[in-house]
């Protein structure tokens, strides 16, 4: 089994997070269905969210409360993570991958197969772990940008 950091343990109950973040259970359910975000879960099933998770829930919160931001929106800027990039896919892995031809979510939220992405877990995937800070998400735009 793979170590955890403390930063990534599944610590808390979504009851729990619900408080901290002062939302509903529902909210946190329906970003979960939306893809914004992928909790844990327990031999129960039962929901567990890490310190990263609650950072990103923060995230995706501000965005929306401050910036504005409809949860469409932040799908559509998670899309603009250049998994391909990070990942260092092949041109044949791009060819079958349709996060790499969408522009509607994050990479995390397909079905991947027949590329390099089908045995991953997107939980632990560098690209998924990139957007738990707002500020990231952003910076690796820009790099992607100017390198070219």
């Amino acid at each position: 089994m793979e170590k955890m950091s403390a930063n990534t343990k599944p610590t808390y109950s979504i009851g729990t997070v619900s408080r901290m973040l002062g939302v509903s259970v529902h909210t946190l359910r329906m970003y979960e269905r939306e893809g914004l975000i992928i909790p844990h879960k327990s031999d129960g099933n039962h929901r567990l969210y890490s310190p990263a998770d609650v950072d990103r829930l923060n995230c995706i919160r501000r965005a929306i409360l401050e910036e504005k931001i409809s949860i469409a929106g932040i799908r559509r800027i998670q899309a603009l993570i250049p998994c391909w990039d990070i990942k260092q896919c092949s041109e044949e892995d791009r060819s079958h991958c349709k996060a790499f031809r969408s522009h509607e979510r994050g990479c995390w939220t397909y079905k991947h197969k027949k590329n390099m992405c089908a045995e991953l877990d997107c939980r632990t995937c560098d690209v998924y772990e990139s957007a738990i800070d707002c500020g990231n998400i952003k910076q690796r735009i820009i790099e992607l940008a100017f390198e070219r």
